[in-house]
C-alpha cells in the first residue's frame, strides 16, 4: 500500500487532487495534513470524509515534531507538499507570513521527510535508503517573473526572476527542495503551474470573488487598466497533471504546467459578466457597469504565459477544458452552491472542523 501525505489538502487545488487519489487509488492511503487556515476548508471534501482509505491530520508544516510524528504512524512514503500562502496581495501586506509557511515550512517538511526516509544513515546509506520514497513540490509560474515579448513563454530553463513576497518565497522553497536532492540525495519533483480555476476556489481570487460581487451587485474592481495577462488551467486539469508526474514523472525533473490559454484580466472579467447574467436571468451586458477601475498593486507582473511542452511530449497530459466551456462550469457550480460562497464568505465555514472532529 502506498502512503502518500498531502499537504494543503483542505484548499482549493489541494481538496481537487485529495478527492482525486481517494478516489483513483483505493489501495493507497491518503492523508490530508491541513492547518485549516482561513484557506483551509474541510467541507471541500464532506462528500469523501468517511471513505476508509482517507485520513485528515490537523497540524502546522513549520511544526517539525508534528510532522515526524504523522510521517511515522502511517509510514508515509510519498508527499505532495502544496500548503502554501499563495495570494499576493495578502503577501505585500504580510511578508513574513508567507517566509514562514512558504520557506520554513517547506524546509520543515524537507527535513522530516529526509530524517524519516534515511533511517538516521548517512551518505552513500542513507541515499539508498530514500528510494522508492517521493518528495514532490508543488510550486507556481510567478518564481519566473514577467513576460515582455508577445508569444515568448516560461520553459523549465527560464531563470528565476520573482517580482512579490509571494514568488519570492516560492522561488525560496524551490531552491531548497533542489538542494535537498542535490546534498542528500532525496527523491524530489518540481511542478510549476499557471492560474488555477475552478470550483471551492476560496472567493479572494479574481474568479470567484467578481462571481459574488455580480450576485450581489456589488463593484468589481481591476487593477490598472485590466491589460495583464494570465494564463488559466482548470483546477482539475492541474489534479490530473500532478497525478501523472506523481507517478510517472523523472526523479530530480521540474515539469510546467499550464493551458496555453491566455487572457488579459478584463477580458476574462467581461466573459464572466456575459456567462454569469446570462446564468442569472440578467439582461446582456447587465453587469457591465459593475467595473471599476483601481490603483494597480505594486510589483504587479505584466505577463505570465507557460509552455507545457516537455509534459505533454513525455508524460502525454494536456489540458482538457477549453476555457469558455471551464468558465462557464465554474459559474454554473457557483451559482449552484451559493450556500457554499455564503458560508465561505461568512466566516461559518470555520466551524466545519469541530463539527465534524470535535476539535481533535
Amino acid at each position: 500500500m502506498k502512503n502518500i501525505l498531502i499537504t494543503g489538502g483542505a484548499g482549493f487545488i489541494g481538496s481537487h487532487l485529495v478527492r482525486l487519489f481517494v478516489n483513483r487509488y483505493p489501495e493507497y492511503r491518503i492523508i490530508n495534513y491541513d492547518l485549516l487556515t482561513y484557506a483551509g476548508n474541510l467541507a471541500n471534501l464532506s462528500d469523501i470524509q468517511d471513505v476508509p482509505n482517507y485520513f485528515f491530520e490537523k497540524g502546522d508544516i513549520c511544526d517539525s515534531e508534528n510532522v515526524d510524528r504523522v510521517l511515522r504512524k502511517y509510514e508515509v512514503d510519498g508527499i505532495i507538499h502544496l500548503a502554501a500562502e499563495s495570494h499576493v496581495d495578502r503577501s505585500i501586506t504580510d511578508p513574513f507570513c508567507f517566509a514562514r509557511t512558504n520557506v520554513l515550512g517547506t524546509l520543515t517538511l524537507l527535513q522530516a521527510a529526509r530524517n524519516c526516509w534515511s533511517r538516521g544513515l548517512a551518505g552513500d546509506a542513507g541515499r539508498q535508503a530514500m528510494e522508492g520514497h517521493l518528495f514532490y513540490h508543488v510550486s507556481t509560474d510567478e518564481v519566473y517573473g514577467s513576460l515582455s515579448e508577445p508569444g515568448t513563454f516560461f520553459t523549465e530553463e527560464c531563470r528565476y526572476d520573482p517580482h512579490s513576497p509571494y514568488s519570492a518565497s516560492k522561488a525560496s522553497s524551490d531552491h531548497f527542495v533542489r538542494a535537498f536532492r542535490d546534498t542528500y540525495g532525496l527523491p524530489v519533483k518540481i511542478s510549476n503551474c499557471s492560474n488555477n480555476y475552478g470550483p471551492y476556489q476560496f472567493p479572494e481570487k479574481l474568479i470567484p470573488l467578481f462571481l459574488n460581487n455580480i450576485r450581489h451587485s456589488k463593484p468589481l474592481p481591476v487593477y490598472g487598466k485590466g491589460e495583464n495577462v494570465r494564463d488559466w488551467l482548470y483546477v482539475m486539469d492541474h489534479a490530473r497533471a500532478i497525478d501523472v508526474i506523481f507517478h510517472r514523472g523523472r526523479i530530480g525533473e521540474t515539469y510546467n504546467i499550464g493551458g496555453f490559454n491566455e487572457w488579459k484580466n478584463i477580458d476574462l472579467i467581461k466573459v464572466m459578466i456575459r456567462v454569469a447574467d446570462s446564468l442569472l436571468g440578467h439582461p446582456e451586458g447587465h453587469s457591465l457597469g459593475l467595473i471599476t477601475y483601481v490603483t494597480d498593486r505594486p510589483g504587479h507582473d505584466m505577463r505570465y504565459a507557460i509552455d507545457s511542452t516537455k509534459l505533454k511530449d513525455e508524460l502525454g497530459w494536456e489540458p482538457s477544458l477549453q476555457f469558455e466551456e471551464g468558465i462557464t462550469e465554474t459559474i454554473r457550480w457557483y451559482l449552484d452552491h451559493q450556500e457554499w460562497l455564503d458560508n465561505v464568505t461568512s466566516g461559518d465555514y470555520m466551524n466545519y472542523y469541530e463539527k465534524m472532529y470535535g476539535g481533535r
